[in-house]
């Protein structure tokens, strides 16, 4: 295996020495001693949410004990309850389902993270899986990820999907295929491979993978997000231009950089790429005014929502606000930096944000500029108002089902739907 990829050692991808550590939580001097582990402990549990109207939901101290919003709204918005509703589980038998797409007639295109598809019917039957994907590699966070549809897909039945490779038999890397769907014969055709994350790097780095798609609506081009697949203390791969670690990427259709790149002419840069400084991207989906937004893992704290722009530096590992998962800092600490973007909005303790959705429907007018944010970690859907790009009210749905929430869709009828790693899909109406 090699031992240096693109002046970095991978060796340093495992766990820093014990001294190593030792000296660098010496430095940090913002918590009493003994917080960090009984805050860490804490943080693997599922409290239930403070529901007091215009107060906060969350009552424990975040993991940074020095941090602080840059701006107000940044965090921590008040509750506010919307409308009342009724969830419907529509099937239980998925197996560890990731993403969700719309067909006609009520029906749902599903991935399955072992390396399946299957199409789910309105009443949740599901069909056989799909065939002719090619293959996965599977286990840990990696496996079958993402799909969506092509802008023109009622006439073209083209589909874009994203999955974990196994490359040799020691490394991996994450890549984004195209095929074309034939829903009655379920089968896949025309398999092809239209990018794959560079570097390759070992098959053990499973975690911060990234593989959320999200379609442009207005030009039918693709975006994908890219992990920075490290470990801790955090690489700085993802504030390098000539790899696509800790990326947006955005391509044509048909898999060219798109021509409106911010890297096209930089010298030693990667065209595909949008913007840097991302960590663990889990979701991605474009506003009603075509604006693309995503949400990011911190580490211990500091997840995000990001309002992502043309060429944009998101800080990671440079600033944010959380901590390194040992319980030091990440870089010197600071959660703002000149030329570095800001989070719209950021949880910590963290939620786990998963997939992301804008509310487009009528079914729901209270919802009306609500985006949803599934919670991994939280076992909660995050209903955020936005004003002026600004989060003015939280509230929490599902959290008593103590469900890891995966994905979440808008429907064509205005219902909301999502998808749980252990199985279900549900249906959100009106109650």
């Amino acid at each position: 295996m090699k031992q240096r990829l693109m002046g970095v050692c991978i060796a340093c991808l495992a766990i820093a020495p014990a001294a190593a550590l030792a000296a660098a939580a010496v430095e940090y001097t913002g918590r009493p001693p003994g917080v960090e582990a009984q805050q860490s402990k804490n943080s693997q549990g599922f409290p239930n949410p403070q529901l007091i109207e215009g107060k906060p939901l969350e009552t424990r101290p975040g993991e940074k004990a020095n941090g602080y919003p840059t701006f107000p709204q940044q965090t921590r918005a008040p509750y506010k309850q919307s409308a009342p509703f009724k969830t419907t589980t529509l099937t239980t038998a998925l197996k560890q389902p990731w993403a969700l797409q719309f067909l006609s007639n009520g029906r749902m295109l599903v991935t399955e993270k072992p390396g399946t598809m299957r199409i789910v019917a309105a009443d949740g039957s599901l069909s056989d899986a799909i065939k002719g994907l090619p293959a996965v590699n599977f286990g840990g966070q990696v496996g079958l990820l993402d799909v969506a549809l092509d802008k023109n897909y009622a006439k073209n039945k083209r589909i874009f999907f994203s999955y974990s490779e196994l490359v040799g038999t020691d490394e991996s890397n994450i890549v984004l295929a195209s095929a074309n769907l034939d829903e009655a014969g379920l089968a896949l055709g025309n398999v092809k491979v239209l990018f794959r994350v560079t570097p390759v790097l070992p098959k053990a780095l499973v975690a911060n993978e990234g593989g959320r798609i999200a379609i442009d609506p207005k030009d039918g081009s693709v975006f994908m997000i890219c992990g920075d697949r490290s470990r801790s203390p955090p690489w700085m791969m993802a504030q390098k231009l000539d790899n696509t670690l800790g990326k947006m990427i955005h391509l044509t259709a048909e898999g060219k950089p798109h021509p409106s790149n911010p890297y096209l002419r930089t010298k030693g840069a990667l065209p595909e790429i949008w913007s840097i400084g991302h960590r663990s991207e889990e979701g991605a989906a474009f506003d009603p005014a075509g604006r693309l937004w995503e949400t990011e893992h911190g580490a211990r704290g500091g997840d995000e929502l990001n309002l992502v722009k043309r060429g944009a530096n998101y800080g990671w590992p440079v600033v944010s606000h959380g901590i390194d998962y040992p319980g030091f800092p990440l870089g010197d600490g600071s959660v703002s930096k000149p030329g570095m973007e800001e989070p719209r909005y950021y949880w910590d303790p963290v939620i786990g944000p998963s997939g992301l959705a804008f509310y487009k429907g009528n079914l729901f007018p209270a919802w009306k500029g609500s985006v949803f944010v599934g919670g991994l970690r939280g076992t909660q859907l995050s209903r955020l108002k936005l004003v002026n790009d600004k989060v003015v009210e939280e509230e929490p749905l599902l959290y008593d089902m103590k469900l890891r929430i995966r994905d979440v869709r808008v429907g064509p009828d205005g219902a909301v739907y999502v998808l749980a790693d252990t199985g279900q899909l549900l249906k959100l109406t009106p109650n």
